[in-house]
């Protein structure tokens, strides 16, 4: 068992009609408010004129709003006309109303709202944030735990760069949690969030040392996400199955789940970045074609107990076949789970093609340190997993 630090200083407020507690909430803050949002969907749930009418409650509040921040978030535009109206309207506290791109993208915006040079400096890692804003955020999507950690994936689309960036300043304060405002959803993104939060818990699960509690709550994580996923696409009213669904994901990038696990190096992710970057897919699908390719890529002896052991717990796969036999029919499982709720399970299917592949490699070997991953990968490993997605 590995060492570790750990602390999660986010508040969760979890259920129906949470949004109740938000004026206790945002007066602990200044009055200036940044609303960051997406392209519209809490408009059409009513969401968006809730939060003006709570918010009217609060006499003397100014708020300034970020609209149209899109998935896979940009650096330019939307980062940068986040800083520029922080510093330009003295902001004290950014509400993030939406899904892990409005969230993660608002993380990025709270650390460049407190830097005097170019936030890509903080984002790409070359100077340390000292400060950042407050961040208050109600979500309205089940898939990246972004409530419940520090991080944000931001894209710069001029580069083809698409960066996590991870800072202990990055927490946000308060997370409102309401799964109906979940209900609303598409088929394709609940889905994507499936499997988006699934691909978390794998990365985590996959390592060279772990322990019986991590691996039992991994095990359940995966089998609750299957089983409530389903439901959520069958009945998106299912207030219960929504509700759990959306617990499973917020703890699945916290770290949480790994503590005291060694380091996995999420290979998955960091090929993924490069897809999502150069073509802007969507994350949870890439990840979906990406994950069987990959544990069919680094199954060998020195896996073949991991493999049997995720077969078994998570799919009941039949304890008395032989190893070999286990861990295909695992590898099997995964992907025809992910058919089984309609994501396109080929790159060819997400518009993406061999032409790009050895630039996608090159880059994901410089950048994302797969090389000290669970089972190590060279540019050539990568090639070959990205191969056999198409």
């Amino acid at each position: 068992m590995q060492n570790f630090d750990y602390m999660t200083p986010t508040r969760l407020i979890f259920g129906r009609d949470a949004i109740a507690k938000l004026p206790e909430v945002m007066t602990q803050f200044g009055k200036k408010i940044l609303l960051t949002y997406g392209g519209g969907s809490i408009k059409k749930i009513g969401l968006y004129q809730k939060v003006l009418e709570v918010l009217e409650m609060l006499k003397g509040y100014d708020i300034v709003e970020l609209p149209d921040i899109q998935p896979n978030p940009k650096y330019d535009p939307s980062v940068l006309d986040g800083v520029r109206l922080c510093k330009e309207h003295n902001v004290d506290v950014i509400l993030s109303v939406g899904g892990g791109s409005v969230l993660d993208c608002s993380k990025a915006i709270a650390a460049g709202a407190k830097y005097d040079g170019d936030p890509w400096d903080l984002i790409s890692y070359k100077v340390k944030a000292k400060a950042a804003l407050p961040i208050v955020d109600i979500l309205t999507l089940a898939a990246t735990g972004s409530e419940y950690d520090c991080g944000g994936v931001i894209s710069r689309t001029e580069t083809n760069d698409k960066i996590g960036y991870i800072d202990p300043l990055l927490f946000p304060v308060v997370s409102i949690l309401d799964p109906v405002y979940t209900f609303t959803v598409s088929k394709k993104q609940t889905a994507a969030g499936i499997a988006d939060a699934m691909n978390h818990t794998i990365e985590q699960y996959f390592v060279a040392d772990s322990t019986l509690l991590n691996d039992g709550f991994c095990e359940s994580m995966l089998r609750s996400l299957m089983t409530n996923g389903r439901k959520c696409l069958e009945n998106p009213e299912d207030y219960t199955a929504r509700a759990e669904m959306m617990l499973a994901c917020t703890y699945g990038c916290n770290g949480i789940l790994a503590l005291g696990n060694s380091y996995s190096g999420w290979p998955c992710h960091g090929i993924e970045h490069a897809l999502s970057a150069y073509y802007d897919i969507t994350h949870g699908e890439g990840l979906a074609i990406i994950t069987p390719r990959w544990m069919r890529h680094i199954l060998s002896e020195r896996t073949m107990d991991r493999f049997v052991k995720y077969g078994i717990n998570v799919f009941g796969i039949d304890p008395t076949l032989p190893k070999q036999e286990i861990a295909g029919k695992a590898i099997d499982a995964t992907y025809e789970f992910f058919e089984s709720i309609n994501i396109p399970m080929h790159l060819r299917d997400v518009g993406i093609d061999e032409s790009r592949i050895d630039e996608m490699a090159h880059h994901i070997a410089v950048n994302e340190g797969l090389d000290k991953a669970y089972v190590p990968l060279t540019e050539q490993d990568i090639k070959e997993i990205l191969l056999e997605s198409l």
